[in-house]
């Protein structure tokens, strides 16, 4: 009897062992699968970070998209087929060998709308690139630059006030400025400008950034400038400026206030706007990868 209590005894030891060896290799083998789940969601999460750093076009971003923000790509098969995009005066396109386009016209607009329903463009990412073939009139008292224009609406002087925006342009001949517009066309602030930010712009290619976005809690406008100089993806902040009061507009009280519309001489441009514009002026431009993003700003 004493033999067979013993033999039940060690039996009993060896299955409580049993228990907690099985036990103790379960957990170890889930809390392994957890990290290799978690190694795994890592390497994810960069991949998908690496993905997103780069826009449709393979163009990098400054700023990443605002979550469910809005973006919008210029259709590089038939720029002119696409409800979002007007081209004021109706300008002629060719395409080129390359596949970007060119265009002719001593005033370039390309217009891209806000549809019925959707939000206005506000803080903004714009970018495009650019090749100036030559210039239409070399006088210099002509406006030549590359602008992109934000937070507008139509510029019709039967609507003066619908005009008020912000103009990021670079010139040919390498400087770069920021203006303020408070109303169309009296209302134009003195430009802002760093001199000489790269050689000519003659016969290559450039990219161009210019983004827009509210801080201080919506009670100033930052504005930034970005060259691609190389045509290689390199992207340089080359100018950048703060609107919180005080860039006034440049024409005379009795001129700015004959518009009415409500604004003080500094106002500055907070709100959203239905119309995103890439302009030029008296040049002969190739354009491609044009694009639009709404942007998280940073904190």
């Amino acid at each position: 009897m004493y033999l067979f209590n013993q033999y039940v005894f060690k039996e009993m030891n060896f299955g409580i062992k049993f228990v907690f060896v099985f036990l103790f290799a379960s957990s170890l083998l889930f809390f392994t699968c957890l990290f290799i789940f978690d190694i795994i969601t890592v390497f994810a999460q960069q991949g998908n970070t690496t993905i997103n750093a780069n826009d449709q076009f393979g163009i990098e971003k400054i700023y990443p998209t605002k979550s469910d923000g809005r973006e919008w790509y210029v259709n590089m098969s038939n720029p002119k087929n696409d409800p979002n995009v007007t081209f004021t005066f109706n300008p002629r396109l060719a395409k080129q060998d390359d596949g970007s386009w060119k265009i002719r016209d001593d005033k370039i607009r390309i217009n891209v709308d806000t549809l019925n329903g959707t939000e206005e463009w506000k803080n903004v990412e714009i970018t495009g690139y650019v090749k100036l073939d030559s210039i239409i009139n070399p006088r210099k008292s002509v406006t030549t630059d590359i602008d992109w224009v934000a937070r507008t609406d139509q510029h019709n002087e039967a609507f003066p006030c619908h005009g008020l925006s912000l103009h990021g342009g670079i010139y040919p001949d390498g400087s770069a400025a920021w203006k303020k517009e408070i109303w169309f066309t009296g209302g134009y602030t003195k430009e802002k400008s760093v001199p000489k930010i790269t050689d000519s712009l003659m016969n290559r290619w450039i990219g161009w950034k210019t983004v827009i976005y509210n801080t201080n809690n919506d009670s100033a406008v930052k504005m930034e400038s970005y060259l691609d100089n190389s045509n290689s993806n390199h992207w340089v902040k080359v100018f950048e400026i703060t609107d919180n009061g005080g860039w006034f507009a440049s024409s005379s009280d009795k001129v700015f206030y004959s518009a009415n519309c409500g604004r003080s001489k500094d106002h500055m441009v907070l709100n959203s706007g239905p119309i995103v514009t890439f302009r030029a002026d008296n040049v002969v431009l190739n354009f491609k990868d044009l694009s639009i993003r709404e942007i998280e700003p940073p904190k």
